[in-house]
């Protein structure tokens, strides 16, 4: 068995590193003891070489980093020289973080065993389907037709491309079904931490200004997992909304840094990274 140590898990989120002030953030980040390991919750930046300068040198800090893929990541952005899309895309991310011993939602999952452990801690990549509908809407077509109407069409429409799958919630479908594989392997003597970039059930997402954004903000289909899946906490980010919530006896964790006119807003600094365990 591993011996208990003195670190602690911690998690970020969307560092959004092509922002100067929030790139200042990454810069700053530092472990407190030599073993802290570090999640990233997704949408560190649009370009593949940003995204590897950021987990690349969190790496060299940190005694263990996980990465769990944000929207941001698998944009194919104009200005990104890496033109791939959809699962290449992703792939490849999964490619270079494997070359900075980076643990991605495709690696076995580690078990951590400081402090609140031991407990398996699982990056996920699920996407989302277009369940989280808005007020007043029955089908994806109706929600979009709201988020139109709103001004609130996420920018995935446009540049998160699902290929080879025919659409995105198709592309989701298939994650839910390998990940929910996956998970029921564990162990069913230990809890787990579930790492998401977008929360794994829909309560988070009430309290958003445009309800209409909350189809790209997660799946229905997951409502069950935290419980099912011995969750001693779920992490998350997206929303740009950090703080924790308890839901059906769990508690969920957004864990997100967000944009600077975002954070400077804030009475006070961001609180980042989060302190998952101990709790």
């Amino acid at each position: 068995m591993e011996r208990t140590s003195s670190g602690r898990l911690l998690a970020i989120s969307d560092l959004h590193i092509g922002h100067p002030k929030n790139r200042d953030i990454l810069e700053g980040l530092q472990p407190r003891h030599p073993d802290d390991w570090l999640i990233v919750a997704g949408d560190v930046a649009e370009r593949v070489a940003d995204v590897k300068d950021a987990l690349g040198l969190l790496a060299a800090r940190f005694a263990t980093v996980l990465w769990a893929p944000g929207n941001h990541e698998l944009w194919t952005h104009p200005s990104d020289p890496v033109q791939l899309r959809g699962a290449a895309r992703y792939e490849h991310l999964v490619s270079v973080c494997r070359e900075l011993g980076v643990v991605t939602p495709e690696d076995p999952y580690r078990v951590w065993h400081g402090a609140g452990g031991p407990v398996v801690v699982a990056p996920l990549f699920l996407l989302y389907d277009y369940s989280f509908l808005p007020p007043n809407a029955t089908t994806k077509e109706e929600g979009l037709r709201a988020a139109h109407k709103a001004g609130v069409v996420c920018t995935d429409e446009h540049l998160l491309h699902p290929d080879p799958h025919p659409s995105r919630e198709a592309w989701c479908r298939a994650r839910l079904a390998l990940t929910e594989e996956r998970l029921s392997a564990v162990d069913p003597a230990l809890p787990t931490v579930l790492v998401n970039h977008y929360p794994l059930v829909r309560e988070p997402t009430r309290v958003l200004w445009h309800p209409e954004f909350a189809q790209w903000c997660g799946t229905e289909a997951t409502s069950d997992w935290p419980r099912r899946f011995r969750a001693s906490a779920v992490v998350y980010g997206h929303l740009h909304i950090p703080r924790t919530l308890w839901s059906d006896g769990v508690r969920h964790v957004e864990v997100s840094l967000g944009y600077p006119r975002e954070w400077e807003s804030r009475p006070t600094p961001p609180d980042v990274p989060k302190v998952i365990l101990p709790a």
